[in-house]
């Protein structure tokens, strides 16, 4: 089952406010509608205030109603028919995953027009030595370790240096993969990616810098514990050298043309960028109908709607951190999703499209989602045609099964709690009402206090671990004293 903390997260990440109207000031038992549907002020009290494991908070309701709309709009795409594997539906479902596979095919055809590095310029690299790699073996030692504890430590790696000092060369690495604490190299015989000087904390770096090809430092103490460092010759890593040198000048070859995007398009990031963003984090919704600019530059701009797609692409709880970041980080977070905008043009511009390979994954990922919907909900297209009559009533059938799931995973907990993914919700949505009401979110978190309030109340008083005596209460015996009346 989903931990509760990630629950929390989607619920928070679905609600905060967002998409809330004043369509409904005069119908304040509504809480929202949907294509059709209708969440009531006491269904949504209901199924927060039952659910005591859920936090009893406005955003969390809020949250919640997002949830139950989205799958009234997919019940009410199932009960009228609609084709949930359309090629079209797929590829606005799946839009990040298009986005990246797309990205992947025009990155290859910049990689090839940049041409690959000869194992010649690998080797004058390597010995021109602006880029080293690195081995190591680390034994850590905590912060806050005594002296008596770093005194073992020191004895350990002493020990570890004499092998290494016996056992040069390749086994080195099988010394590390033995004895060194460093998960991240440790599976790779302590090997490091290649890298330019002052990638490492100063002690190490001081260290490794002063090493020839085949040598190998002493003890080296940083903060992260005691190392022991090796500089592999040219024959041991040409193959590893060559590839992390080609990966690292991909990586500066992007850079640079990512930032020749925004030179030559004259990016300008609005001033009012960073307090929209704070507001658009909370009010995901009705942010992706928001053109406000966040930043301009020639031929277009990045607006509030732009910034809450990517958003929902993210991880929630990575979107959670942005409203809490400084001015400066959040101009700079702009700037970057501004600057992936402007590739995913140019990739569409060079009419890159998804080959068959892409498709088919694509299309996994998205059956995977409908497929696990449809379990959750027990519904098939198949199984309302035979149990219903009309659409009317297949949608009327659907609608009951999703209260039957959100009832289990929202209230009871017995069932996994998984939202309709935002992608697929939104291409959903398209064409059909949406609204969620601010006074009916009010009235159903209130009604809900009132629900837990009295659940609370009525629940037995936890015990206390004592147990009564047993027999009859205690006799006093003759020779006590009576107690004295007031």
């Amino acid at each position: 089952m989903r931990r509760l903390g990630s629950i929390l997260a989607a619920l928070v990440l679905a609600g905060c406010g967002g998409g809330l109207r004043d369509a409904f000031s005069a119908h304040a038992e509504v809480a929202g509608t949907a294509a059709g549907q209708t969440l009531s002020v006491e269904r949504l009290a209901t199924l927060v205030g039952k659910a005591q494991r859920i936090p009893l908070r406005p955003d969390v309701l809020t949250g919640v109603a997002n949830v139950y709309l989205d799958y009234a709009v997919l019940a009410t795409a199932l009960g009228h028919g609609r084709n949930l594997h359309d090629s079209s539906l797929v590829l606005a479902a799946e839009w990040p995953l298009v986005a990246q596979l797309k990205w992947e095919q025009y990155h290859a055809r910049l990689l090839t027009a940049r041409g690959k590095l000869t194992p010649a310029q690998a080797d004058s690299a390597f010995n021109e030595g602006s880029v080293r790699l690195f081995q190591h073996i680390l034994v850590r030692v905590p912060p806050s370790a005594a002296p008596i504890v770093e005194q073992q430590k020191l004895k350990e790696i002493a020990g570890i240096l004499r092998q290494a000092a016996t056992q040069r060369g390749f086994n080195f690495g099988q010394l590390a993969k033995r004895y060194s604490e460093d998960p991240g190299s440790k599976v790779r015989g302590g090997y490091l990616p290649a890298t330019p000087r002052g990638q490492f904390v100063p002690a190490f770096d001081s260290a490794a810098w002063t090493l020839p090809p085949g040598a190998m430092t002493g003890i080296v103490r940083t903060p992260f514990g005691f190392h022991i460092i090796r500089r592999p010759p040219l024959a041991e890593v040409r193959d590893s050298f060559r590839v992390d040198v080609e990966n690292a000048r991909s990586v500066r070859f992007d850079s640079l043309f990512v930032d020749s995007l925004a030179v030559q398009r004259k990016l300008r990031i609005e001033s009012g960028a960073p307090a929209l963003v704070r507001q658009a984090v909370p009010q995901i919704v009705s942010a992706r109908e928001d053109k406000r600019p966040l930043a301009s530059f020639t031929g277009g701009a990045f607006r509030v709607k732009d910034l809450a797609r990517w958003l929902l692409a993210l991880d929630p709880n990575d979107v959670r951190g942005v409203a809490t970041a400084s001015d400066a980080q959040l101009t700079q977070f702009v700037k970057l999703l501004a600057q992936r905008d402007m590739l995913l043009a140019e990739v569409d511009a060079a009419g890159v499209k998804l080959t068959d390979k892409d498709w088919g994954q694509v299309r996994t990922e998205h059956d995977s989602s409908v497929a696990r919907l449809q379990g959750l909900l027990v519904l098939t297209p198949q199984l309302l045609n035979d149990s219903a009559a009309t659409p009317a009533a297949r949608v009327q059938l659907a609608m009951a099964h999703v209260d039957r799931y959100l009832d289990q995973a929202v209230t009871q907990g017995t069932a996994p709690f998984y939202p309709v993914p935002p992608f697929l919700a939104s291409a959903l949505r398209e064409g059909t009402s949406w609204s969620l009401n601010q006074a009916g979110i009010t009235r159903a978190y209130e009604a809900a206090q009132t629900m837990r309030a009295a659940d609370s109340a009525g629940r037995p008083a936890p015990p206390t671990g004592l147990k009564r005596a047993p027999g009859p209460p205690p006799i006093a015996s003759p020779g006590d004293s009576k107690p004295s009346r007031p």
